[in-house]
């Protein structure tokens, strides 16, 4: 998914790029390597790529992949699936704060008020979407049509802007954030694992793939039509992912990061569509 990315912006800038598979191999040679640890940090900082990368394959299991059904299916799934990467985003955190660096410290800083903002949002649009079909698992995505009728499809479109925007922000992609940056008035994750180096990088940037991966089988399973099933939900779900890796790599080259004042500005449209849905979803119980 992300060498689909990266391919896509070398279409866009006119250039051949790299292979799809160079993510791969960027990540076997990380892990070859042997990390450089600073004598000031503390166990934190080694501990915190295992509890980030842990974290992100254990929210993984409450989320359906490729139309079925998630390993656990649990009510108010998307509570503990929220947490639980929380958990995760909590030790990277400290982890720069651990190195001692006020560079760091900053990035540490913009990542916490982002998530501020990010959290109430997107637990008000899976709320109301559970509110709305009586489920509180993420399979409630395929009774949106079935219960709000022409509704419907509005709350499904609102709810895939939201969790694209929240996708954006997570994954730390432009115009939140760019993963390639190396200005330090911009750089927001990037400046978090300034310090990390070798098998301790491999697995933040292979956990960064599986975030966004994550998001994007969210929006898959709400568009995936609750009539595919087996092999036919696969390749649907296949081709909204490759989509998906489309669409982020051509928004990645027609636009430019945000100024850091506007940043917020566009997260807090993940609230605004939040709110539209709390908004339908109420006037669909109560008002006919």
């Amino acid at each position: 998914m992300i060498g689909v990315i990266k391919k896509t912006k070398a279409f866009w800038a006119g250039r051949k790029g790299v292979s799809v598979l160079q993510p791969v191999w960027d990540f076997v040679r990380l892990m070859k390597k042997t990390p450089v640890i600073s004598s000031t940090t503390s166990w934190v900082f080694k501990f915190a790529p295992i509890a980030g990368f842990a974290s992100i394959i254990f929210a993984a299991l409450f989320v359906p992949m490729a139309g079925g059904k998630a390993i656990f299916n649990i009510p108010f799934a998307f509570v503990i699936f929220s947490y639980i990467l929380g958990f995760g985003k909590f030790f990277s955190l400290i982890s720069a704060l651990d190195t001692g660096s006020s560079f760091e410290g900053m990035g540490a800083s913009r990542e916490a008020c982002f998530s501020t903002i990010v959290e109430p949002a997107f637990f008000i649009a899976l709320a109301s979407v559970a509110a709305l079909s009586q489920n509180y698992t993420f399979e409630s995505f395929k009774l949106i049509l079935k219960n709000a009728g022409a509704y419907g499809y509005l709350i499904i479109a609102l709810l895939a802007v939201t969790l694209f925007i929240m996708l954006l922000i997570e994954g730390c992609r432009v115009p939140v954030d760019d993963p390639t940056t190396h200005l330090e008035l911009t750089m927001i994750h990037e400046v978090m694992i300034l310090d990390n180096s070798g098998p301790d990088l491999g697995l933040i940037t292979w956990g960064a793939g599986i975030k966004m991966f994550i998001f994007e089988a969210l929006i898959a399973n709400l568009l995936i039509p609750a009539s595919l099933h087996g092999w036919e939900a696969l390749l649907a779900f296949l081709a909204i992912i490759f989509i998906l890796a489309v669409v982020i790599g051509t928004v990645e080259s027609s636009m430019a990061r945000f100024r850091m004042t506007h940043v917020f500005e566009f997260i807090f449209v993940m609230s605004i569509t939040a709110l539209i849905i709390l908004a339908l979803v109420t006037y669909r119980i109560y008002g006919g």
